[in-house]
């Protein structure tokens, strides 16, 4: 049995394959040796392949104490919190980038965590699934029920999305909220980037969306 720790690209290596497509598009773009906030980190994998592929100083925040366990045992900063309540503590451009993937839908008031969220960090990158994506539609209008996905695997009574939005719902808070979309993005289900330029058909065709966002500078917030 060979008990040597594992070597740096080794380590890379299986970091990279815990990651899901959508992480590893987020993970592109985050500047290397940026000051990094992942709130909802999950695990821990995004922030694990950022410290050790990206060179970044990563905190993070998850609500599940599982969560926090696993991410710790990587020997990473992650402390338990709820981004509903506890973002406020963070000072003004704290970080670099401040990262929300797949859990907006699941806080209360989503419009306070995203304001929270573009104060926090020079940019904040956010993914959600899109309600508005043409499968969801489709099973609405014919069986008249709440659409079970690929993107939106849990039947309405389990699931913790209690906040669905679709791409142009985003987009129009981040207008009323004063908040640039520096570039968007439509995936897949899978978490594969589709090329997509005009709005309405992005909200047609994306299952999933990945914002990358920042506080306009000319609004008074």
């Amino acid at each position: 049995m060979n008990d040597a720790a594992p070597s740096a690209s080794e380590r890379q290596a299986r970091t990279a394959a815990r990651m899901r497509p959508d992480l590893e598009i987020i993970a592109e773009m985050v500047e290397p040796g940026s000051r990094v906030l992942d709130v909802g980190c999950g695990d821990g994998a995004l922030l694990d392949f950022l410290v050790h592929n990206r060179q970044v100083v990563g905190r993070g925040i998850e609500l599940s104490q599982k969560g926090v366990n696993a991410s710790v045992s990587q020997g990473l900063s992650v402390i338990q919190g709820n981004a509903d309540t506890d973002l406020k503590d963070y000072p003004d451009r704290a970080f670099e980038y401040v990262i929300l993937s797949q859990t907006l839908q699941a806080t209360h008031d989503p419009r306070e965590v995203l304001e929270h969220l573009v104060r926090i960090g020079r940019y904040a990158i956010v993914s959600f699934p899109n309600f508005a994506h043409w499968r969801a539609r489709l099973h609405l209008l014919l069986t008249g029920r709440m659409p079970v996905t690929e993107a939106l695997p849990e039947p309405w009574y389990e699931t913790p999305n209690i906040h669905l939005c679709t791409i142009c719902d985003f987009v129009a808070l981040c207008r009323r909220c004063g908040i640039a979309i520096e570039r968007l993005l439509v995936l897949d289900a899978d978490g594969r980037p589709r090329a997509i330029e005009r709005l309405g058909w992005a909200n047609l065709l994306g299952e999933q969306a990945l914002f990358l966002l920042r506080r306009d500078g000319s609004h008074p917030g």
